[in-house]
């Protein structure tokens, strides 16, 4: 008889436990954006400001530093030719003629190769090309250390609507007591919305930092490898190895 009467009083408690879970659901499920967004409070504003912008940075990114649009390495045969035949004066014409990250540059170089001595002084051509170089990358690496930024305050912000959330849960307590945990209940959802809107904007932030950061360390690195052969070629009359073809390479060994 006991155990039938446990077993009953068990039913009973699950039931009872289901059917508020349901209608737990059924609440979350009415929530809405515009419902979340009032629940967390007023650091939803600047969050929500956080999020347009690096979406904004990220397309920015997206189309700035592609690796075309930087490097225009379709440019490299015409300057090279023009650098086997010491035309320095049309090869800084060409440059500002069709400016990017590559042209200007380069372009910088040449303009010590034009500074009116005899002999060119490739030391101050390097000096001067790297001088361009850390221009170029302080221009363009800003709207990848705004995505850092973002990354780093978001979560702060967010927390800081969790202090505040708190605060008023506190208050709420002490003025009222326990006898309206409705009010209670809506101070604690700003705490925790605000936190996990903070992470949601903070983690692909982060992860759109790094990874154009990385592409953008390898465009560098390409770009000083292209300088480097029109600078050789200047220097020595002769065509880099890496755009002899096949057939050339091969006679070279044969000689």
């Amino acid at each position: 008889m006991k155990k039938g009467l446990s077993i009953v009083a068990l039913l009973m408690v699950a039931g009872a436990a289901m059917a508020q879970g349901e209608g737990v659901e059924d609440a979350v499920q009415n929530i809405n954006l515009l419902e979340l967004i009032k629940t967390g409070g007023w650091a939803m504003w600047p969050l929500g400001a956080f999020s347009f912008f690096m979406v904004t940075l990220i397309v920015q990114n997206f189309i700035s530093l592609r690796p075309k649009t930087l490097l225009h390495s379709e440019q490299m045969p015409e300057l090279l030719e023009m650098m086997l035949q010491k035309k320095c004066k049309t090869a800084l014409i060409y440059c500002r003629k069709h400016p990017s990250m590559f042209a200007n540059t380069f372009g910088a170089g040449l303009e010590r190769c034009l500074d009116g001595e005899e002999e060119i002084d490739f030391q101050k051509v390097k000096d001067s090309v790297e001088e361009a170089s850390v221009e170029q990358m302080s221009r363009l690496m800003k709207p990848i250390d705004y995505l850092s930024i973002i990354g780093a305050s978001a979560p702060m912000l967010g927390l800081l609507g969790t202090v505040s959330g708190m605060i008023k849960a506190f208050n709420t307590m002490g003025a009222q007591g326990m006898g309206k945990p409705e009010l209670l209940a809506a101070n604690i959802g700003e705490a925790l919305i605000t936190t996990a809107t903070g992470l949601v904007i903070a983690i692909p932030a982060m992860f759109f930092f790094f990874a154009f950061k990385k592409g953008f360390q390898k465009t560098l690195a390409t770009l000083g490898r292209n300088l480097g052969f029109l600078f050789d070629a200047l220097q020595t009359g002769k065509e880099p190895v890496s755009f002899m073809d096949l057939e050339t390479l091969e006679k070279m060994e044969g000689e």
